[in-house]
């Protein structure tokens, strides 16, 4: 099977569950070992992680792929092509890019490679990738140089910001709501320490890639009834914080302006990758061979299990084919685009030994 094909037998899969996930990581055991290699299954928490070598030599590159998939319609999972798209649930995000990186691997295994190469294959991307590519890095699965094949239009994200998820907690005093003046609304209180915390110093900052961070006002509690002034108030906020900023300098300015206990929900590091690392130019250069255009290079506002390799100064990036809609209903991945991605992994892996 070529990497469209594979990309149809892995839409078919229903991933968006751990049995569906782990199946799917099955599929692809079974086509490396057909192929004759040898393909390592671990299991973290019942999450399976697939783990191949090919190549030697003293540089690795990880290509890092992931299965599991947002839940979808069932007709998504019925994949089939419209005008040069592949229809179907996880096509762009990211069973294409995956299945890609199986057939590199397959057109790599018998050539004389500069490097040894690593195929990661995982099932917990969307749900935080705790367990599988962290649990990768920290069991010492690292290399010089990660890919992960996330949909990026055949361009390099090469940072991406990173997580900051808060709340805080306002009191007040309770009054019925027809003398709202004899009470002390700890909802207005949260709203005016949220006016205050989207202007603070750290969201004017700028970075090569970025214009600013982001603050949003994700959710918030408070209140029971119409008829009386809220004496409680939580207020949580998601950050994407620049890859050059401190979070603990972050969390430092909201309490000073908030005059309230900042609470920390989940906080996830930044990728922190150079414009110009050594990898990232030669990675440009095979974008810019195969497809005769000169790639973009941007930074990313979400995230990825690039993050988990970034922690440990291990320069990684997002790149993958065409794709649009990913989460979407009508999710698609350009089937050209997918060929062209596997071709351009091959020959950044190729001549990784040039100057």
């Amino acid at each position: 099977m070529d990497c469209i094909e594979i990309t149809k037998e892995l839409i078919k899969i229903d991933s968006s569950n751990l049995d569906g996930a782990n199946k799917a990581i099955v599929f692809c055991e079974n086509i490396l070992l057909s192929n004759g290699l040898k393909p390592k299954i671990l299991e973290n928490n019942g999450f399976k992680i697939l783990v191949c070598n090919i190549g030697s030599g003293d540089k690795k590159i990880i290509l890092n792929g992931h299965l599991d998939i947002v839940p979808g319609k069932a007709e998504q999972f019925i994949p089939y092509i419209d005008d040069g798209k592949l229809y179907g649930r996880g096509s762009a995000d990211m069973k294409s890019g995956a299945a890609a990186m199986i057939t590199a691997i397959l057109k790599l295994k018998d050539k004389n490679l500069p490097c040894a190469v690593q195929l990661q294959l995982v099932t917990d991307e969307e749900t935080g990738g705790a367990n599988c590519s962290n649990y990768l890095v920290q069991k010492g699965f690292t290399g010089d140089f990660v890919i992960c094949g996330e949909s990026t239009q055949l361009g390099i994200g090469v940072q991406a910001k990173g997580i900051l998820q808060i709340y805080l907690e306002f009191s007040g005093k309770s009054a019925h709501s027809s003398r709202p003046w004899q009470g002390d609304n700890a909802i207005v209180k949260a709203f005016e320490a949220f006016k205050i915390i989207e202007n603070l110093p750290f969201t004017k900052e700028k970075s090569e890639l970025y214009n600013s961070p982001s603050v949003n006002l994700s959710k918030i509690e408070g209140g029971d009834v119409y008829n009386k002034v809220p004496d409680y108030c939580k207020m949580c906020l998601d950050i994407r914080f620049l890859p050059e900023q401190n979070p603990m300098e972050i969390l430092k300015q909201i309490k000073d302006a908030a005059g309230v206990q900042v609470h920390i929900y989940a906080i996830g590091n930044a990728v922190k990758t150079k414009i110009d690392d050594v990898y990232v130019t030669k990675l440009h250069h095979s974008i810019s061979k195969i497809t005769s255009n000169k790639a973009a290079l941007f930074g990313q506002h979400g995230s990825a299990d690039t993050r988990f390799y970034s922690k440990y100064d291990i320069p990684a990036v997002e790149f993958g084919p065409i794709g649009q809609n990913w989460h979407g209903n009508d999710e698609f991945v350009i089937v050209d685009s997918v060929y062209t991605y596997e071709q351009v992994l091959i020959d950044f892996i190729l001549n990784l030994g040039s100057n």
